[in-house]
């Protein structure tokens, strides 16, 4: 038995800006984001290897959240496609109609409720396969229990992946992203700051707490290390709180999630998601379904 957490708003972009043609509904919106994802969520529903038992799918919806308040510079709804921005409620709409749990973050972020899900029902499957390649999530990795998927790259991530890829840790990834920034979510990191030294320093000391003012107690010589002990003094306060930014929550709201019995699939159902293709336009989408609700 096996979770699968899905980031409804990575897939969704991704949809958005592949080289795939485009695709308007009858009433003329344009839907190719949704249709996309619909698409993507199908094989992965059917996919033999994956063996979805149980399944959720988080959206941003919107884009901002509490970490808003906390940071001007993190991100939000500017420069979101108008045409993508005016699916989002569609997009749940039809990961519904897949007989998919939705959960449509509004305070929160949808890596929030996959960092929850994962350390709520973690304990409860064979496995969580966490749905995304953010870097963030690789904090909520658990030796082989709770492992992160690229669908993209067809690459799966178990805690010595993460240490391989990273560098540290899943535990220091926060600190790790607070030094070296995370562009896709509007964390600036520490100016000097790249991933090769601030790995080689989250790696020998853990936490950002730990690591000493002065270069000269280092246990390790990054490149320019005087320079970033210097920076690290003076930024030490603003480290901080982009680790804080960079932290998933772990007891976010799962709308309509009480118990793992709440997102187990039991297959798609047939008059609503025929329904829905309708809407949108899409016949072809309606021979795709391999399980229907019984």
């Amino acid at each position: 038995m096996r979770l699968h957490l899905v980031d409804g708003t990575y897939e969704l972009y991704r949809a958005h800006f592949s080289p795939r043609p485009g695709h308007a509904a009858p009433d003329g919106q344009d839907v190719k984001a949704t249709v996309g994802l619909m698409s993507s969520l199908l094989m992965l529903l059917h996919d033999a290897d994956e063996a979805v038992t149980h399944i959720a799918v988080a959206f941003d919806n919107p884009i901002r959240s509490f970490r808003n308040a906390l940071f001007d510079g993190y991100k939000g709804d500017e420069g979101v496609p108008p045409e993508l921005r005016a699916q989002f409620d569609l997009a749940e709409e039809a990961v519904a109609s897949l007989g998919v749990r939705v959960w449509s973050m509004k305070e929160h972020e949808a890596d929030d409720a996959l960092a929850t899900a994962a350390a709520r029902f973690g304990g409860e499957v064979e496995q969580v396969r966490i749905c995304t390649p953010d870097k963030d999530l690789g904090q909520c990795v658990r030796g082989q229990r709770v492992v992160q998927v690229d669908r993209r790259q067809e690459k799966v991530l178990d805690e010595d992946a993460v240490r391989a890829k990273l560098g540290v840790p899943p535990a220091s990834v926060p600190d790790l992203l607070a030094l070296m920034g995370d562009v896709a979510d509007g964390i600036p990191g520490l100016d000097g700051f790249g991933e090769k030294g601030a790995s080689a320093l989250v790696s020998a000391y853990g936490r950002l707490e730990a690591i000493p003012d002065d270069a000269s107690a280092w246990s390790v010589r990054p490149r320019g290390a005087d320079k970033l002990a210097a920076t690290l003094r003076a930024q030490r306060e603003d480290a901080l709180l982009y680790r804080k930014l960079a932290t998933l929550v772990e007891d976010a709201p799962l709308p309509g999630t009480k118990a793992l019995s709440d997102v187990a699939w039991k297959g798609v159902p047939r008059q609503e998601f025929e329904a829905f293709c309708d809407r949108l336009g899409v016949n072809t989408l309606k021979r795709r379904p391999k399980r229907w609700v019984a």
